[in-house]
């Protein structure tokens, strides 16, 4: 079933979800939309945010869909005035994943056809925005590569898994972006599920839609700070509950580590992880991948691995004895649909 629509009513009285008149808002420069679903307990990063929002804002048509708790959104709509649209995510809308109810609220309310959807640690400059822009002329689905900068201990760490995905594949970003028609026509996506944008991905291929990777479209990434990471493992761990390939690699890691500890062959494990650096480098090779990602990246990516073995038998456990891993307030059961189904 589409997922409701959102804001029609408040849009046709010529006002935003709010209910107060829309403010004049700079003129873009690209015929785009950039939604950001927000939802923040403390306002710590709000300077930084607020600046990057108003250089954006020359930009393209920006709209910060904020699911804060009101004394931090009015905060935010004094700060934000006159620079983006400001809106609560739709009221109607139902879902576990909040950031999937905020990003159907922003994609309905945008008024261009190509809308780039982005965390609120994304940074895109002009260059980015423009390619993207290019590319949606041809396809429904774009998915950029991100990079962190800053490069704290804890996001070279976890830049081993942005390479491994490179190598083998295409990495999971924390931005797409989508032609609003397509996003429309196919109803959006599930906001029950953990995996959002594997979620969205998926639903376009369902639907028939044509999405490109390309691993030279570099978008920087702010870091996290490291408790954040930390309180992450085990939930970036259960999205391969999606994926059984992956997931079964990952599960295959501590056994195959504890057979060559009892084995006494340390050679073998000097090899494994000389062999994982390897294909590491590969990945930050690809596309001038050099220019972003520095050379002792490659070597977190051991780390990351023996990392993602360990948290993929505790999220197994959550899955088993919880039924689900935490987020907010509650617990998400799926990570993401079957590949080929769409709807809810």
């Amino acid at each position: 079933m589409p997922f409701p629509a959102a804001g029609d009513a408040a849009r046709r009285a010529g006002h935003d979800n709010t209910g107060t008149p829309p403010t004049t808002l700079p003129p873009a420069v690209l015929p785009m939309a950039y939604v950001l679903p927000l939802r923040w307990h403390t306002d710590s990063g709000l300077d930084e945010l607020t600046g990057y929002l108003r250089r954006l804002s020359g930009l393209v048509e920006v709209l910060v869909v904020d699911g804060s708790p009101p004394e931090l959104f009015a905060r935010h709509a004094v700060a934000w005035q006159g620079l983006v649209r400001h809106l609560p995510p739709d009221p109607a809308g139902r879902g576990h994943n909040g950031k999937v109810v905020g990003v159907h609220t922003g994609v309905d309310a945008a008024h261009h056809e190509h809308v780039v959807i982005a965390d609120d640690d994304v940074r895109y400059d002009e260059a980015g925005l423009r390619a993207v822009h290019r590319l949606l002329g041809r396809v429904d689905l774009v998915r950029p590569q991100n990079y962190f900068d800053p490069l704290p201990w804890h996001a070279w760490w976890d830049t081993g898994r942005t390479l491994l995905n490179r190598a083998l594949g295409d990495d999971y970003p924390g931005t797409l972006a989508v032609r609003r028609s397509t996003f429309l026509a196919m109803g959006g996506y599930d906001p029950d599920v953990l995996f959002e944008n594997l979620e969205l991905i998926r639903t376009v291929r369902a639907y028939g839609g044509v999405q490109v990777a390309p691993p030279w479209l570099y978008v920087r990434r702010l870091p996290s700070d490291a408790t954040h990471f930390r309180g992450q493992r085990v939930r970036q761990a259960y999205d391969d509950l999606a994926q059984p390939a992956r997931l079964l690699t990952a599960l295959a890691v501590l056994p195959a580590l504890a057979a060559a500890v009892a084995a006494r062959r340390p050679r073998l494990l000097l090899g494994t992880a000389a062999t994982v650096v390897a294909v590491a480098e590969v990945g930050r090779r690809r596309a001038d991948g050099g220019t972003v990602f520095p050379p002792s990246t490659s070597l977190a990516a051991p780390l990351w691995l023996l990392e993602r073995g360990i948290c993929s038998w505790l999220a197994v456990a959550q899955r088993l004895l919880l039924g689900g891993v935490r987020y907010g307030n509650t617990r998400i059961r799926q990570a993401a649909r079957r590949p080929g189904r769409r709807g809810r």
